[in-house]
């Protein structure tokens, strides 16, 4: 995932460009999941029913590796990619989520602003039953 919101996009040059004094940096982001595609206004169609919510992940090393591939090394954030160094698992789907192809990063547990976006390496049709899972470094973020 490299796509970054126009929100996002706009707090960062506030931050850097325009001498806003208070960084963004919420406390918990929350991965989404969507059946559309997103953009960076926000767009696309995210899950709903079925037992569905977004997943709670806090920043901080713990959470995310500073390097690919959920190694954790401590350095510097090379090559400005991160990924996750814990599963991010889905409650259960107590109804189908239809095939999920999307995944979006956003700021509050419901609406909120969509920090960053992209599109999931293969569609994922989730039925009821049926866990929706990243793995331990499967879901990559990359500022580039």
């Amino acid at each position: 995932m490299a796509a970054m919101s126009d929100y996002l996009e706009n707090k960062i040059i506030d931050y850097l460009f325009r001498g806003t004094t208070t960084a963004f940096n919420p406390s918990t982001v929350y991965i989404g999941l969507h059946t559309s595609a997103t953009n960076d206004a926000g767009g696309g169609t995210e899950v709903s029913g079925g037992s569905y919510a977004r997943e709670q992940v806090g920043p901080g090393d713990a959470n995310w590796a500073n390097t690919a591939g959920g190694s954790g090394a401590v350095n510097s954030g090379t090559g400005g990619l991160t990924d996750n160094l814990a599963d991010i698992t889905f409650t259960t789907a107590s109804a189908s989520w239809g095939t999920v192809s999307h995944v979006a990063i956003w700021d509050a547990v419901s609406g909120g602003n969509m920090l960053f976006h992209g599109s999931l390496t293969a569609s994922k049709t989730i039925d009821n039953g049926d866990t929706f899972k990243f793995a331990i470094g499967d879901l990559d973020v990359t500022l580039a």
